[in-house]
């Protein structure tokens, strides 16, 4: 089998947010050798759903770190919803943005990686609301999706169980944070890559650690 790369993510996560453009690179690297699978890992459950205020106290110290560490950068329009809690009427979840990631990824497979950062920079820079359908729009102009074909599915029933899937396949994996990124070489063979923030020389390494072990070189 040709070796798959899983990147198991959450859209809401703001360290998966920092290690976007390290994953970008390696897909960008690899995408002749490997295939690549993105999974969301349902961070926040539906039936779990809360108001930024449960966790913008956390998040107003948090992000700094992660700014400090990857080097991304929040914007100020997320900030705005972290800093003033009680006026935001964010009130998050990861099924819908899970669920648009689903669809994308059955139109364009290839572009998963690079769909999952856009998802992350519209939340965590441009400030939408990934549970409100408006934040989506900018993002089917760019992929050429027809919105006729796309909030159909955003809201079908289909569609949340392929992103219930998805949260549960991460749970199978072990994966229990984000991000975390598995090759699987063979069937019921995977090595673990990165867990957790990991800086990109560093998964490359791994990366080819595992291709010489394997004989995959």
């Amino acid at each position: 089998m040709q070796p798959v790369i899983y990147y198991c993510y959450d859209a809401y996560c703001g360290w998966c947010y920092g290690f976007s453009p390290v994953i970008k690179k390696v897909a960008e690297e690899y995408r002749e050798r490997f295939s690549f699978e993105v999974l969301s890992g349902g961070m926040i459950p539906s039936e779990y759903a809360r108001p930024i205020s449960a966790v913008a106290e956390y998040i107003g110290q948090a992000y700094k770190q992660v700014e400090e560490m990857t080097g991304i950068k929040f914007g100020e329009d997320y900030l705005w919803h972290i800093f003033n809690p009680r006026e935001s009427d964010w009130f998050q979840h990861s099924e819908k943005s899970a669920a648009a990631l689903c669809i994308v990824k059955e139109i364009y497979p290839e572009k998963q990686v690079a769909f999952a950062g856009d998802l992350q920079y519209a939340l965590h820079y441009e400030g939408r609301d990934l549970t409100d359908n408006e934040a989506y729009h900018h993002l089917l102009e760019k992929y050429s999706i027809s919105p006729e074909d796309f909030f159909p599915k955003l809201s079908s029933e289909e569609y949340k169980e392929k992103a219930q899937y998805e949260f549960a396949l991460c749970r199978q994996l072990q994966v229990t944070s984000f991000p975390q990124v598995l090759i699987q070489v063979a069937e019921q063979k995977f090595y673990l890559l990165a867990k957790g923030f990991t800086d990109y020389e560093t998964v490359k390494q791994r990366i080819e650690a595992v291709l010489k072990e394997t004989h995959k070189i």
